[in-house]
């Protein structure tokens, strides 16, 4: 069973570059916070959160050609419906 994903035991879940998208925003918010703290910790965290706003738009990247490709080969998702997964088995 997913949590936050959609699939066919979740229909009402998120796809996933959706979800990364959100992080994205909230990190983006956090580190507006602390962009003006110059204190080494501050400093700190706001650059681990650069590399990981880096880290999130590869993986959103990714996710994104992977819908892509289940779209291309298979059309859009029915999981909303609860149509049968385009790929692998229903749970």
């Amino acid at each position: 069973m997913t949590h936050f994903l959609s699939s066919d035991v979740n229909e009402d879940g998120y796809k996933l570059e959706d979800i990364l998208g959100t992080i994205t925003k909230d990190i983006i918010y956090r580190a507006g916070k602390i962009a003006d703290d110059q204190r080494p910790e501050a400093r700190h965290v706001l650059d681990n959160n650069v590399k990981i706003l880096g880290l999130l738009a590869e993986a959103r990247r990714l996710a994104e050609d992977s819908t892509r490709t289940l779209d291309k080969a298979f059309g859009p998702s029915r999981s909303a419906e609860g149509g049968p997964p385009r790929i692998g088995v229903a749970d």
